[in-house]
């Protein structure tokens, strides 16, 4: 299965955060010796514009997730919480790199301890969900493609199934065709034959209509001659 772009963006961004905070050290300490440092410094301004650009295509790539239902909420609701603490290290790296805030690797350890002496939740900080509590990052993202696999492979099965019901609709499909076909052919017998019985019909009626005349002609000439013979028998 190919790697999820996001994931990969946000391995990269990472990194990008993780070497701003290396060359902002490094930078502390040759200000402390007494050392040039304006190499640095465009490197360093460099690198969080670029950590700003990589944030921004996260967020894009979040939002097309989400919108088009490429992942679920939950999913969607863990990577924000990646996104955000992502931001909120880009706000403490350019605070620290303009001498606004502590070394990049106690920023970190310090906004914890001082949220902690006053009792107040840190706004920057998430509640990390129970089932990635004590995970290291690496471990989160295995199990995120663990669950992508899983969803995958849901959808691979329901997609095998309505592939199994179209074969069976377009069998029946062609079966409802072939009765078509016989019930058609049926009826035009039985029309040929219903044609057949009412022409036999009507050749019965006028036999029997000449068979009456015949009889009634008979009659009328038997008639006739008793008349005839009755007539000329002599009387006395």
């Amino acid at each position: 299965m190919a790697p999820d772009p996001w994931f990969s963006t946000y391995d990269s961004t990472c990194q990008i955060a993780q070497e701003i905070a290396e060359k902002i050290q490094q930078r502390n300490q040759y200000e402390r010796r007494g050392e040039k440092t304006s190499k640095l410094t465009v490197t360093i301004r460099a690198l969080l514009q670029n950590l700003k650009e990589k944030i921004a295509l996260l967020k894009d790539l979040l939002l097309r997730a989400v919108s088009t239902h490429q992942i679920t909420q939950l999913e969607g609701d863990r990577r924000q919480n990646l996104l955000d603490d992502l931001v909120t290290r880009e706000r403490l790296l350019l605070a620290s790199f303009k001498n606004e805030g502590a070394e990049p690797d106690l920023i970190r350890s310090s906004l914890m301890s001082e949220e902690a002496k006053r009792g107040a939740p840190n706004p920057w900080l998430f509640e990390e969900p129970e089932e990635t509590r004590g995970l290291g990052f690496n471990e989160i993202r295995q199990q995120q493609q663990k669950i992508i696999q899983e969803q995958d492979a849901g959808l691979d099965a329901l997609s095998s199934i309505i592939s199994r019901q179209k074969q069976m609709g377009q069998e029946i499909g062609n079966e409802l065709d072939e009765q078509n076909e016989i019930i058609d052919d049926l009826a035009n017998l039985v029309e040929n034959t219903d044609e057949k019985l009412r022409t036999e019909t009507r050749r019965v009626n006028m036999v029997d209509r000449k068979s009456t005349s015949c009889g009634m002609i008979m009659v009328i000439l038997l008639l006739l001659v008793a008349i005839v013979v009755v007539a000329a028998w002599p009387t006395n």
